[in-house]
C-alpha cells in the first residue's frame, strides 16, 4: 500500500471540490491526466475506476487518494455519488510504500492510497461545510486551512487510529461488534448497559475496554454516532426534525435537539441552514 505524506506547516491548496451524482446507471469515469491530488469519498454505489497500476472498486464509506501525473480512467458502469476533493501541495509530498512499518514525521500527516473510513460521515460533514465555505465566504486561506482539516481527519481515520494502539485480536474484534452493532441500531434508545448484556459482558469493563481501543468512552460514542447519522440526514435529506429525531432514537425532538446542540454547538436547523449552499456536480 501507498502512503503519501504531507508537510502541513502550512495549509494544503485548494484547487476546487464537490460532490457528483452518476447522471445515469451506465455513467462512467473520464478518462484523463490529473493534474493534482485528487480525493474520492464514496457515499452510494459502486465506483469503477482505474490507473496505471490498478484496478480500484470503491464502495460506500471508502476513500481513494490520486497523485498528480496519474492516468485516470473508469472502466465500468458505475451508477453511484461520491464527494471529491482536488490539493496541492507546495512542498515535494513523500511516498513510502511500507504501511505497517512507516511512522509519520512530526508536522506531517501520512494518507495510505486507499482504504475504509471508520467514520465517513464524520469526514463527509467537514466536506459539506468546505463546500459551504466557498459559496459564502470565497476566502482562499479559510478554504484553505478547511481543506487541510479535511486531510488531517482522513490521516486520523485511516493511518493514526490504527497505529495508535494494539489490542489484543480478541478485544478487538469485540471492538469491531460494538461498532457495528450501535451503527445497525441507531434507531433505537441505547445504553451501556443494553450492550454489555447483549454482549455478555460486564459494563464496567466493556465501557473500559471499548474507551481503550476508541480514545472515547462508550456512552459519547453512541452519541456521536446518532449525531453524525443525524448530520447526514439535515443536509442530504428533507426529514423534518422530528422525524429525524424518532429514526435515530431519542426520546423526542427536546431531547434531539439539546444532544445535537450539546455535540455541535449548534440547533439542527442552524446547522442545516449553514449546509445548505453545497456544490454538485453531475458532468
Amino acid at each position: 500500500m501507498t502512503v503519501h505524506t504531507f508537510q502541513v506547516e502550512k495549509p494544503l491548496q485548494l484547487v476546487m471540490t464537490g460532490k457528483f451524482i452518476a447522471p445515469s446507471p451506465d455513467w462512467m469515469h473520464m478518462r484523463r491526466m490529473l493534474m493534482d491530488y485528487e480525493l474520492f469519498v464514496q457515499t452510494k454505489g459502486i465506483l469503477y475506476i482505474a490507473d496505471e497500476q490498478e484496478k480500484h472498486v470503491l464502495h460506500e464509506g471508502d476513500y481513494l487518494l490520486m497523485p498528480p501525473r496519474t492516468n485516470q480512467y473508469g472502466y465500468r458502469a458505475s451508477d453511484c455519488s461520491f464527494y471529491w476533493l482536488h490539493f496541492t501541495s507546495d512542498n515535494q509530498p513523500t511516498v513510502a510504500y511500507d504501511e505497517e512499518a512507516y511512522e509519520c514525521p512530526s508536522g506531517s500527516i501520512a494518507i495510505p492510497s486507499k482504504g475504509t473510513l471508520s467514520s465517513a460521515d464524520k469526514l463527509i460533514v467537514m466536506m459539506k461545510q468546505l463546500q459551504d465555505s466557498i459559496r459564502s465566504y470565497q476566502d482562499p486561506t479559510l478554504n484553505n486551512y478547511l481543506a487541510t482539516s479535511i486531510l488531517c481527519e482522513l490521516c486520523n481515520q485511516a493511518f493514526r487510529v490504527r497505529k495508535a494502539s494494539q489490542p489484543k485480536l480478541k478485544q478487538l474484534q469485540l471492538y469491531n461488534d460494538i461498532v457495528d452493532y450501535i451503527k445497525w441500531n441507531q434507531d433505537k434508545q441505547l445504553k451501556t448497559s443494553n450492550i454489555a448484556e447483549h454482549f455478555g459482558y460486564n459494563a464496567k469493563y466493556l465501557s473500559h475496554l471499548f474507551s481503550k481501543i476508541a480514545g472515547v468512552p462508550l456512552k459519547r460514542f453512541i452519541l456521536q454516532q446518532k449525531i453524525e447519522a443525524a448530520s447526514f440526514l439535515l443536509t442530504d435529506t428533507n426529514m423534518n426534525i422530528n422525524e429525524i429525531a424518532m429514526q435515530l432514537g431519542f426520546h423526542d425532538s427536546q431531547h434531539f435537539m439539546k444532544s445535537f446542540k450539546q455535540m455541535t454547538n449548534l440547533t439542527p436547523t442552524s446547522f442545516r441552514n449553514a449546509a445548505a449552499n453545497r456544490l454538485l456536480f453531475y458532468k
